[in-house]
């Protein structure tokens, strides 16, 4: 393959996380109320959600039928019910549930907002090596004073979200739109992401390297490179 020129990063999820994550929260608040959920199911879950937010078509349904803002809460009650379905829920256990979790998020979930660990040192590295570096991300709002204010905004030459462009991952156009922008070929670039579904599958069919950032392996099986740190992408590209 070409050598890299690019490397284009998703942001939540990928550079940045929750900590803890809204997966486990909503996990361990079904746990207090009583519900049996298995690593296997709980797996099965956190997969489930990737898909769910890789613009699937139950994500497209449910954003047109609560498109209204005042349906904002019962959309997440409509979200929780199906993430107890995925957790292996009965249909009557998740219409009981699923609204109670969600209100109790809505009260109480506060996460820290945090940087993986070595991102800052991986993009300094990366940006003296001579690569162009860029965020590529389903955002439908500008992020730029987020980077900034996690003091990694200078590493970068370009942010793209997909609000920006009108399309979102795993469609290709956003893709290309960021290889354009960075004026390299789509085989020149790399895209780290931690959504197998909207990253990988979305990236390689738009041309480009995917490399799955996936920390809390939940894809050991994908097809395509994986790191569980930032720091481990030079061994990949060492390679390349």
């Amino acid at each position: 393959m070409p050598t890299p020129k690019a490397i284009f990063y998703d942001l939540d999820g990928t550079l940045r996380h929750n900590q803890p994550t809204g997966r486990d929260f909503f996990v361990e608040r079904a746990l207090q109320l009583g519900l049996t959920i298995t690593p296997a199911n709980r797996l099965r879950s956190a997969r489930w959600e990737h898909a769910y937010w890789a613009s699937s078509a139950e994500l497209r349904a449910d954003l047109a039928q609560f498109k209204d803002e005042h349906e904002n809460r019962t959309f997440w009650h409509n979200y929780s019910e199906r993430q107890l379905l995925a957790l292996g829920c009965s249909t009557t256990c998740a219409k009981k549930f699923g609204p109670q979790i969600s209100d109790f998020m809505d009260e109480h979930y506060q996460p820290q907002d945090s940087l993986f660990a070595d991102v800052a040192p991986t993009l300094t590295r990366l940006r003296q090596q001579g690569y162009i570096l860029a965020v590529v991300s389903n955002r439908h709002k500008a992020f730029e004073d987020y980077l900034l204010q996690k003091e990694i905004l200078h590493h970068f030459h370009f942010a793209l979200y997909a609000g920006q462009v009108d399309s979102w991952k795993p469609a290709p156009e956003i893709f290309l739109h960021a290889v354009q922008q960075a004026n390299v070929q789509a085989s020149q670039a790399i895209y780290v992401g931690d959504n197998y579904y909207a990253d990988i599958i979305g990236a390689r069919q738009a041309g480009l390297l995917p490399i799955l950032f996936d920390p809390g392996d939940i894809f050991p099986e994908a097809d395509c490179p994986i790191i569980q740190t930032h720091s481990q992408i030079f061994n990949l590209i060492e390679r390349m």
